[in-house]
């Protein structure tokens, strides 16, 4: 789940609008590359967005350079790494409060429910855990690895989304323009490229609490979807979050694995989702999630990720105080800025690889199984 994002000036925005009521809604505004063509679920009409790139392939700031080195070793000197942590926490619950996000009430809502008692339906307590999992993330101690970083894990997910879509009018339609491009990329792509495959089975890996599994199950109702993930803190609240909603034709399966060896059969899933994983992975985790997700896919089907964009010109143009503070919390973030992703799927046998810009500082990577594969 990435964490970090920030506003982008009036002048950097650009959107283009089809339809009057569509411009009335969202605002003739100016965002930031990748022309992307999307419908608009509720007038079916074509929307055509732009983001803006940056001049560089990845921003400098993730370069191996005397500059990023020396982040590097204030980071890893604790007194200062304490500061940035807290720092870099503030900033998001700030974000969150200043738009009407209820991020203690949240948080609190799931400690004080029964949501542990999930966790034993959910554990797999002869997991082991990879050494790169067991990191500190997003200014937790533990990691993915407690109550605290699952019961703040979504009103997290929604304050990065409002800080990358500051626009917006209103949180929903943030998460609507994020998710919505997101999933209209995967339609596309799967569209184009899977030899009328229909997406029957979907696994979400890295699912963390449910928001994309969710959202992934909303878009393909007819679809039986499974969400991934190795913490199973945070499955528990996704699965406790699942029960409160209306009954699903097809209930999502959760399932606390690794995602690097799932277990699960191959070639059994049309779509393998990984949304907001690969910059919390060394390289090493994002070559072997890669070929998991290869082994698991069904010819024709159609692998989809989702995650921080190196071309992205907001990124590219962050402050070194900005860029210190999201480093502080992402501990891989260097290897993912600088792993060549589309190389890595060629190596791994997919091809038709695509890479749109999303949001102002979010990518989606589409890729096919070939259909000749056996």
């Amino acid at each position: 789940m990435a964490l970090w994002a920030t506003s982008c000036s009036s002048s950097e925005k650009l959107f283009l609008a089809s339809s009057a009521a569509t411009r009335r809604r969202m605002g003739s505004r100016r965002r930031d590359l990748v022309h992307v063509g999307m419908t608009d679920q509720a007038e079916t009409e074509t929307i055509s967005i732009a983001y803006k790139e940056g001049d560089r392939e990845r921003p400098k700031w993730a370069d191996e350079t005397p500059f990023s080195r020396l982040i590097e070793a204030l980071i890893s000197f604790k007194p200062f790494y304490s500061l940035l942590k807290l720092g870099a926490r503030q900033v998001l619950i700030s974000t969150a409060e200043k738009n009407n996000i209820p991020w203690r009430e949240m948080t609190k809502e799931i400690l004080e429910s029964d949501v542990y008692k999930e966790l034993n339906t959910i554990q797999n307590t002869s997991l082991q855990y990879p050494d790169y999992y067991l990191s500190p993330f997003h200014a937790y101690d533990e990691g993915n690895l407690s109550w605290l970083a699952a019961a703040e894990a979504e009103v997290a997910t929604m304050s990065m989304t409002r800080r990358a879509i500051p626009y917006a009018p209103s949180n929903e339609e943030a998460t609507q323009e994020m998710r919505g491009n997101w999933v209209q990329a995967i339609k596309q792509h799967h569209m184009k490229h899977s030899g009328n495959v229909t997406i029957q089975n979907i696994v979400d890996i890295g699912c963390s609490v449910g928001v994309s599994t969710r959202f992934l199950a909303d878009e393909f109702p007819s679809a039986k979807v499974t969400g991934l993930d190795l913490s199973p803190y945070f499955l528990s609240v996704a699965q406790f979050k699942e029960k409160k909603r209306p009954p699903r034709k097809n209930p999502i399966r959760w399932i606390h694995a690794a995602g690097e060896n799932t277990g699960l059969p191959s070639k059994s899933f049309d779509l393998v989702s990984f949304s907001y994983v690969f910059h919390e992975c060394p390289e090493r985790a994002i070559i072997a999630l890669v070929n998991e997700a290869f082994r698991l896919l069904r010819p024709g089907g159609t692998l989809a990720i989702t995650d921080q964009a190196p071309k992205s010109k907001i990124l590219q143009e962050l402050s070194p105080a900005l860029f210190t503070l999201m480093k502080s919390t992402e501990p891989f973030l260097n290897e993912y800025y600088l792993t060549d992703l589309e190389e890595r799927l060629k190596e791994a046998g997919f091809v038709n690889m695509k890479t749109l810009l999303t949001d102002p500082r979010h990518m989606t990577m589409t890729a096919t199984v070939p259909h000749q594969h056996v």
